[in-house]
């Protein structure tokens, strides 16, 4: 071999190495929590998951496989309709190195959000990339289904002292704790690798918290054994982070008349069973919802007014309510909505940004005015849109045209069950940096009810689609009627 050829191995050798010990140093930087599976606990049949080289346990979830939905007809949604998806969590404090194992044949990956433009490398059934930090993350293996879904925490500084009497701790290992009620002053702490099954309750309490990083899970409760999943009423100063929410069994996070409330990092998966949404904010003000990850089958983020058997509920309006920065995978109903119950004189000042629709069926962005409330002051900024879930939907027996799914704003002021009259308005409503990158172009709706009920003062800009800038309204592909005022786009 020549010289040259010698030092030729040489440098590559060296410039291995350099970056061996580069991404050593890299995983060494990083903190990282890893938690350990209860016994017993069923591990995923299709992913096998190491964190910087460290083994981490993948868990199951029962998901919706089909966008199949019908009117509450009593029963639960049939199996069939179903399927195993799995998730796995850690807490790291910078970037980690993934290594995930797929048992079937890889024909390709995507990894969603694609705002965070993650790049895998693939080797036979081998998918590595690098996670920037902590986020969330969905891994799709061919297809949509049976996705991996991959929660990175940050690493935890809030833990409670454990031996505080108001704190109901749950440590490692699977609990049957029913349901957990909450009073003033006290913290429920899930600790990582602990299963809780059961629910949490809270009624005009103050300073409420549920934190930690394990997982509460309620497959074991019937639809009609309890309110919520997480049913906060009438509360101050509620906060929520960190924890993974486990087959619901309805609605799973909902404050009620709550004033205060922040939700931080959570993790709703398995929300497979009909009327499973993931956070309804219902006659609530001064709320923050942030950095978390929903898959609903229903509705994932919700803003609602209601009648409730006190009537207090009425005349409680929805104000102030804050969502950012998170990850939403719809499986049948509306990743950001409003309505359609809004039984109250008003919905007003109200932000969804930076949030990032993964799969959706429907709407992306709807509101649907069913009762009598003025929605008013809504910005939707910073929002992408990624695919549709288009096949096999269906509601009861009627099968759905693929063009009328994958559709992106809805404004619409109409009826809803067990309301004789209309009084409700749609005004001052604004969309700005909007990325649509479904592979079909999507339509958009605004119907006002009538002269006195209208949809107007309606801002569209910088709304992108398919790498397009649509600044004509024309080009909208907008479905309207003559109740529909003042839409302006730039």
């Amino acid at each position: 071999m020549s010289p040259d050829m010698n030092k030729i191995n040489i440098l590559l050798i060296l410039g291995f190495l350099i970056l061996f010990l580069s991404s050593c140093a890299n995983e060494q930087s990083s903190e990282l929590t890893i938690y350990p599976a209860p016994s017993g606990e069923p591990v995923s049949e299709d992913f096998e998951l190491k964190v910087n080289r460290q083994e981490v346990f993948v868990y199951q979830a029962r998901v919706s496989a089909w966008p199949i939905n019908q009117v509450w007809p009593g029963y639960q949604r049939p199996k069939d309709q179903t399927e195993i998806a799995s998730f796995a969590y850690f807490d790291c404090s910078g970037k980690v190195h993934i290594e995930l194992t797929s048992r079937k044949k890889i024909e390709s990956v995507t990894i969603r959000p694609l705002s965070y433009g993650i790049v895998p490398l693939i080797e036979n059934n081998m998918i590595s990339f690098e996670l920037p930090g902590p986020c969330q993350v969905v891994v799709e293996v061919n297809n949509y289904h049976n996705a991996f879904h991959l929660f990175a925490n940050t690493v935890e500084t809030d833990k409670p002292d454990l031996e505080d009497p108001y704190v109901h701790y749950f440590g490692p290992g699977v609990h049957q704790a029913g349901v957990i009620q909450m009073k003033i002053n006290e913290t429920v702490y899930i600790e990582g690798g602990a299963i809780v099954h059961g629910v949490i309750e809270a009624k005009n309490a103050s300073n409420i918290r549920i934190l930690g990083r394990g997982i509460l899970d309620a497959s074991q409760v019937g639809r009609f054994d309890a309110s919520h999943m997480l049913a906060v009423q009438g509360c101050d100063q509620v906060y929520v982070e960190g924890i993974i929410f486990r087959d619901s069994h309805k609605w799973t996070v909902v404050p009620v008349k709550c004033s205060n409330v922040k939700i931080s990092n959570i993790k709703l998966i398995g929300l497979w069973r009909y009327n499973t949404d993931g956070i309804d904010v219902v006659n609530s003000q001064d709320v923050i919802i942030e950095d978390c990850f929903i898959r609903a089958f229903d509705d994932n983020i919700v803003l609602k007014g209601l009648r409730w058997k006190d009537n207090l509920t009425e005349e409680r309006n929805v104000k102030n309510i804050r969502v950012r920065n998170c990850v939403l995978w719809n499986d049948w109903g509306r990743p950001l909505k409003i309505g359609t119950e809004t039984k109250a004189d008003s919905i007003s000042d109200i932000l969804f940004e930076q949030c990032d629709v993964i799969r959706f069926v429907h709407y992306a962005m709807d509101m649907q005015n069913g009762a009598r409330a003025h929605i008013r002051d809504v910005l939707f900024k910073d929002i992408r849109i990624e695919e549709p879930i288009k096949e096999n939907a269906m509601i009861a027996e009627r099968s759905y045209d693929p063009d009328e799914l994958g559709r992106l704003i809805g404004l619409k002021i109409r009826h809803y069950r067990g309301e004789d009259t209309i009084r409700g308005q749609i005004d001052q409503i604004r969309f700005q940096h909007i990325n649509y990158m479904g592979t079909t172009f999507p339509a958009s709706t605004m119907l006002g009810f009538d002269e006195k009920h209208l949809v107007e003062n309606i801002q569209l800009e910088d709304i992108f689609i398919q790498g397009k800038h649509i600044q004509n309204i024309e080009d909208l592909k907008l479905e309207t009627n003559e109740f529909v005022k003042q839409v302006s786009i730039k």
